[in-house]
C-alpha cells in the first residue's frame, strides 16, 4: 500500500490509521510490474452517451412520449425477466410433469394477483413497447413464453388478441435499427439522465 503524504510525525513516530484519515492522506493499493512498486487506482467506469439528434420536432415529440412509455414498462420488463429466471430455477428443481404443472398454475396465479391491475392500466403504446422490452429482459418473445409455459393454443389466441389491438406478441426487440431510440432511452434512465 502507498500512503502519499508525511508518514512520519516531527518527532519521527510511525502515523497511525486514524491519523491517516483524519489528516486527509490518500491511501491507495500497489502493484508490482517489472518488479517496481506501482500505485494502483481503480477507476470507476464513465460511460459517454450522446444526445440524441432529433430531424424535426416530430421526433422529438416522439421521444419524449416513448421516454415516458419506457420510464412507465421498464421496470416491469425488467421483473419479468427477474420472475421467468426464478420459475425456471424452480422448475429445474422439480422432476414430475404433475408437479411442473402445479407449480406453474401457482406461479401464473401469483403473477396475476401482484401485476394484472397494474397492467390493466397501460395504453396500447405502452403495451406495445412492453413486449418489446420483455424480448429485451428475457431473450424471448411473447409469444415464445406464453407458447412454452402455456401452450400453442393459448400462444395462438394471445397473438390473436394483441393482433386486433395493434400489438404484436411476435415483435423482437432490435437495438441497433428499429429500437434504437428505446436503447437510447434505456441507457439514459439507467444512468439517471431521465
Amino acid at each position: 500500500m502507498f500512503v502519499f503524504g508525511n508518514l512520519f510525525s516531527q518527532n519521527k513516530k510511525r502515523v497511525t490509521n486514524e491519523q491517516i484519515q483524519r489528516e486527509n492522506y490518500h491511501v491507495l493499493r500497489a502493484q508490482v510490474i517489472d518488479g517496481d512498486t506501482v500505485p494502483y487506482i481503480e477507476l470507476q467506469e464513465v460511460i459517454v452517451l450522446p444526445q440524441w439528434k432529433f430531424k424535426n420536432q416530430k421526433e422529438q415529440i416522439a421521444y419524449t412520449r416513448l421516454a415516458r412509455n419506457v420510464k412507465i414498462t421498464l421496470p416491469y420488463a425488467r421483473i419479468a425477466g427477474e420472475k421467468l429466471y426464478e420459475i425456471n430455477k424452480n422448475l429445474a428443481k422439480i422432476k414430475d410433469d404433475k408437479g411442473r404443472k402445479k407449480y406453474l398454475k401457482q406461479a401464473e396465479k401469483d403473477l396475476f394477483a401482484e401485476f394484472e391491475a397494474p397492467l390493466r392500466n397501460l395504453t396500447f403504446s405502452q403495451g406495445k413497447v412492453l413486449i418489446k422490452l420483455i424480448d429485451r429482459e428475457t431473450g424471448n418473445t411473447g409469444y415464445e413464453l406464453i407458447k412454452k409455459y402455456r401452450g400453442s393454443v393459448s400462444a395462438f389466441f394471445w397473438q390473436g388478441i394483441a393482433r386486433i389491438f395493434g400489438a404484436n406478441l411476435k415483435d423482437i426487440y432490435k437495438p441497433d435499427n428499429e429500437d434504437a431510440m428505446i436503447e437510447h432511452i434505456i441507457k439514459m434512465i439507467d444512468l439517471g439522465l431521465i
